[in-house]
């Protein structure tokens, strides 16, 4: 794979990934604005991350067996379906049927993502084989590309709030189908080759992953995922909006400044942590898995004090702002090592399939942690979704103990 080609695919996923997350707020304060209510909010985004679960898993196999240029391409085009087909939706529809039907467009668009990501990210393992055998740098690349994703989606959360203020709902959604549209036919003209496709003939059977390591991982990665959206997807945007009294500007501004910054901390993770593009492979590997132990712990401990702040209400929006951007920072770091580890843990003829199934893992916490997000919340606040939020950091932390840290240790 030339670095061209993989250029043209990150730069795809990039403007995919501002309109996902300018999707995401449209979505959340247009139908909370009708009186949708959190619970109702949380099954919105549900089918969206339950497909995430069954593309990240078929997915790879699709990824492995026919190339990463055709599962980017379906990717793009389920995006622009999703978001001409959500204008449809008419504020006269009962709630039940708008739920229904807003969750099976979500559904679309999480199928649509995660066959982008997947594209994207597999690419990093192979252009860097391609042109280097200094596998240091793998971690300066997943780390930059990690961390410019996260950013943009960050500015899709705040160009979501713009729009939706200043154009209304369905002209929202076209403008960001037209981007796309755009950005398909140059990928269609541009990227060309079947980088991805596995030199042998990849079996159904070979989804599920029979290496411990990338098992572990994926099993840390789910809870990690899952202490994030408990309180994000829901919980924090009614909050700021119905008790902090932040209108939709403000929220929507906070969350894209918070994801941003998250994203930028990711890019600067190798930095952050002491691991050198230069450092050989073994080196970086156990470096990386040493503080992924430790990060996790620290990220635990955080998410209580922030729990123990705000059920005491102690200087609450100073605490929750700066609890928030405190969690973050250490998430990120988290993030981006997990990101490291799971190319660092697989080889380039499977690398489609273990970045899915990875993947896979990941869409299954965010799953969870959005259905206890509108759920936590109703029935206890935004404390008992940050307590929730630290027992689950807790289980990653634990399950990240036995990561192997030497590529002898990765078949044990």
């Amino acid at each position: 794979m030339t670095k061209g080609t993989y250029a043209l695919v990150t730069l795809a996923y990039w403007a995919f990934m501002l309109t996902d997350g300018a999707l995401r707020m449209i979505v959340l304060l247009h139908f909370h604005e009708l009186g949708y209510s959190p619970v109702q909010l949380a099954f919105l985004f549900l089918l969206y991350e339950c497909a995430g679960i069954a593309t990240n898993l078929v997915g790879g196999w699709v990824g492995s067996r026919y190339g990463l240029r055709k599962t980017l391409f379906v990717g793009l085009t389920l995006q622009i379906i999703a978001l001409s087909a959500l204008t449809l939706v008419d504020s006269s529809w009962q709630h039940l049927v708008a739920v229904g039907f807003v969750m099976l467009v979500q559904a679309l668009a999480g199928v649509s993502k995660d066959l982008t990501k997947m594209s994207s990210k597999s690419a990093v393992k192979l252009v860097i084989n391609d042109s280097s055998n200094n596998e240091g740098k793998l971690f300066k690349w997943v780390a930059a590309l990690t961390g410019s994703k996260n950013a943009l989606k960050g500015v899709g959360f705040f160009l979501g709030s713009l729009l939706l203020s200043t154009l209304g709902f369905d002209n929202a959604l076209y403008s960001l189908a037209a981007m796309l549209v755009v950005v398909l036919i140059i990928s269609l003209i541009w990227v060309k080759g079947s980088f991805g496709k596995s030199k042998q003939k990849t079996k159904f059977s070979q989804l599920f992953s029979k290496s411990p390591a990338i098992n572990r991982l994926s099993f840390a990665r789910a809870f990690l995922f899952a202490s994030r959206d408990v309180w994000f997807v829901v919980g924090l945007p009614i909050f700021l909006h119905d008790v902090l009294h932040w209108d939709f500007w403000k929220v929507g501004g906070f969350m894209a400044c918070w994801v941003i910054g998250y994203g930028f901390v990711q890019a600067f993770a190798p930095k952050l942590t002491g691991i050198k593009p230069s450092q050989k492979s073994a080196d970086s590997l156990a470096h990386c898995v040493k503080s992924a132990k430790i990060w996790v712990f620290i990220l635990s401990g955080i998410c209580a004090i922030m729990a123990i702040a705000v059920t005491a209400d102690f200087h609450l929006t100073t605490t929750l702002i700066g609890g928030l951007c405190v969690f973050g920072f250490i998430f990120a770091i988290n993030s981006s090592l997990h990101s490291y580890l799971i190319l660092a843990y697989t080889d380039e003829d499977s690398v489609s399939l273990n970045v899915g199934f990875y993947y896979m893992a990941n869409a299954c916490g965010r799953l969870l942690g959005t259905l206890l997000s509108g759920t936590v919340y109703l029935i206890a606040g935004l404390p008992a979704c940050l307590w929730t939020a630290s027992i689950l950091t807790l289980i990653a932390a634990i399950s990240s103990l036995k990561l192997p840290n030497s590529a002898k240790a990765l078949t044990a």
